[in-house]
Parts: structure tokens; sequence; C-alpha cells
């Protein structure tokens, strides 16, 4: 496939426009987070330092996002197109808009727990969310199952949560591959990966490049972890000395476990997003996955622009406080691990805020883009 056949590359960090076309305790109701001074630019932010007795960071859990930056780096030396959520072929008068993901170790959790029947809805979920940023309607779905030896009825279970996503999403699961392979996974053990395709008008997608200071940034919620951090997660619960069928603690009274609590799947915000968009007025799109607010944010922006986050408009859910509490986890780094209440951020107009923020409830007005560079936390 060649450079000028492709737009963008799957999720690749940090892409001009111009390029892609050519993740202490934490204080109620509000995440903690830096000074006004202190400024966290995209993928150029160190993880943590901090020794694991001073806080924990997904580095120390084994997941270096700064390795993963440095290799999308490489990359684009040899593939220059890349860049935004999803890939973008132009086809006819449209773009075809493709994703693929997988699920990360919240499988390590689906095992723990046996909750399999949703493990398939945060599958869809990852794919058809990148898909959306670029305003593009879900169309298929295919997945990949592979296991050690194949349990019928523990796969029938996956795939069901497979096509609860694809209807969620409006789209249709066309098939998969299903491979068993003995003696590469542990019994009961199974890992995924998922496949979107969307498609987009190409007078109606969305690529960032009108996006001016002074816009407005919107958030919409999220219901948990959805499925970034899990390695950090895991980590964390493992210092808590919880079980996973204990109840969680200070979750506002609702009785649900440790494990039902992070098993909670990715919400898809297909529907409602492509209502958003089709009333107008929506310049930007970033999915709030792996890197967090910190380096997501800045990929839908052109060259020179960055973002001021007012941490103290949204809930933060009590599952994130819990995580930053008992890890000890940094302001910085839960910022760009997590998606901290927030799962998808619309960049809008200043004149369209007020009507898609009364539209679209429950959604928050978070922030606003700035000159300059990478998320500003106030």
């Amino acid at each position: 496939m060649t450079a000028d056949r492709v737009l963008h590359l799957l999720r690749a960090p940090a892409a001009s426009p111009a390029a892609a076309h050519g993740r202490g305790p934490p204080r109620p109701q509000r995440v903690g987070l830096p000074p006004d001074s202190m400024t966290y630019k995209g993928a150029g932010v160190a993880c943590s330092s901090s020794t694991e007795e001073d806080g924990m960071t997904y580095k120390g859990a084994g997941v270096d996002i700064d390795a993963g930056s440095e290799l999308v780096r490489r990359i684009r030396k040899m593939a220059p197109w890349i860049g935004g959520f999803g890939g973008i072929l132009p086809h006819k008068d449209e773009y075809l808009v493709f994703s693929v993901d997988g699920v990360g170790t919240k499988l390590k959790l689906a095992f723990e727990t046996g909750i399999h029947d949703t493990i398939g809805i945060d599958l869809v979920a990852m794919s058809v969310n990148d898909i959306l940023t670029s305003g593009a309607k879900p169309l298929v779905f295919s997945d990949y199952y592979a296991t050690g030896k194949l349990d019928v009825d523990l796969a029938e279970k996956v795939i069901k949560g497979i096509l609860d996503g694809c209807e969620q999403s409006g789209c249709n699961l066309i098939g998969g591959e299903t491979a068993e392979m003995p003696g590469f996974y542990g019994e009961g053990e199974y890992d995924l990966g998922g496949f979107a395709m969307g498609v987009v008008d190409k007078d109606k997608l969305i690529d960032g490049k009108n996006i001016v200071e002074g816009d407005i940034l919107i958030g919409l919620p999220s219901n948990g972890v959805h499925s970034n951090g899990f390695s950090l997660v895991r980590r964390v619960l493992d210092k808590s000395g919880l079980s996973l069928t204990d109840q969680f603690p200070g979750n506002d009274g609702k009785t649900t476990t440790v494990g039902e609590t992070l098993m909670t799947p990715t919400t898809i915000y297909v529907k409602q997003v492509l209502e958003i968009i089709s009333k107008g007025g929506v310049k930007g799109l970033a999915h709030i996955t792996g890197g967090g607010f910190t380096d997501n944010i800045p990929r839908v922006f052109p060259s020179g622009l960055g973002a001021k986050i007012f941490t103290g408009l949204w809930e933060v859910p009590p599952v994130f406080k819990w995580l930053q509490h008992v890890g000890k986890i940094e302001d910085a780094e839960m910022m760009r691990t997590f998606n901290m209440g927030v799962g998808m951020v619309l960049v809008v107009s200043k004149e369209a805020a007020d009507r898609i923020i009364e539209e679209s409830s429950p959604a928050y007005r978070i922030g606003e883009v700035i000159q300059g560079k990478g998320v500003h936390y106030v």
C-alpha cells in the first residue's frame, strides 16, 4: 500500500494534520493535579521515576509508554504518513476507516474472575471508538480468538460479548479466526484481537485541521477503567490485599465486587457521538485510551496548539480514587495512564459548546484549546 493511498496508519501518537494527510491520595470529586506552572507534553512526557515505595507507575508495572512512542517514531521514518486513531483509505466519495486492537491484560482478570461475557464488548469498543474519531460510522467487525485448547462454552461467552458490542455500535460481525495452539497458552487462557472498518463521506471527515485557539473541550464520561492501564491496576490490586470477590470500597454505596468493578466493559460512544456530529460544531475527537489525557488529546490538534484542562469540572469515579490512594500514584502518572472518568473528548466551536453539553448530558466542559504544545492541567 503506497503512501499516496494511505492517510493514516493505526493509532500512532501525535501527528499533525499535514503529516496525517500526505496514559498522594485523591481529593473528593476531583483529581489532584500539578500546579499551573507544570506542563506535560504528549509523547515527550517521561513516566514517573519514583520508586514503588514512593508511588507506583505504569512503567514500574512493565509498560513503557515512551518505548512505544519511540517505536512509532522509527516506524514513521519508514511510513511518514501515519497518524491519527485509525487508518484512512480514500474510496470513491468516501473514506474507509480501519482500526485493530485487543484488550490487553484485562484478560488476566477475565481468567481470574470468570467474567467472560463482557470482554468482547471491550474488544469491539477499542476499535469502533477509534474509528469514530474520524467521524466514521462502523460497518463491520472481525475477531481473532486464540487459545491452547478450545473450550467451546467459554468461547461462546466471549463471542456473545463481541456480538453485544457490535449491536451497541451498529455494526455487523462478519466473521473471524479461531486458532487452537496447544502449548502456547495456559489452561483456560485465550487471547483476543479485533478489526473494525467504518465509512465517512469525504466532506464530513473529522481531522482536526480546523481547530483553533479558544475552541472548547467537552468530555463524555467513562464507566470505569475501560481497557487500558491494567498492568498497573493488577499491581495495585496485589498491594491492596483485596480479593476479586471482596466488596469494592468507597463505591458510592453500590454493592459490587472488586472483580465486577474492574471488569466493567468499555463504553461504546458510537451512537451518541454520531448524533452529536450530525448537528454540527465538532472539529476533533480523541479517544482516551493508552496514554490518557496527556498523550491522546494533542493527537487531534494542528501544530502549535495545545490544551488547558480544568481538572475540577467532572466527577472522577471511585475506582480511580482507590487506585491512586492504594498505589500512591502521582497525579501526572494517573493522567497519562487512565481515562480518569472521561473516555471521549470532543473539540468543538465556542458557538456549539453550550448546545452540545445541554443535548448530550452527561457531558462536561473540561477545557479549551490554547497556543502552545501538550496538555496543561489547572
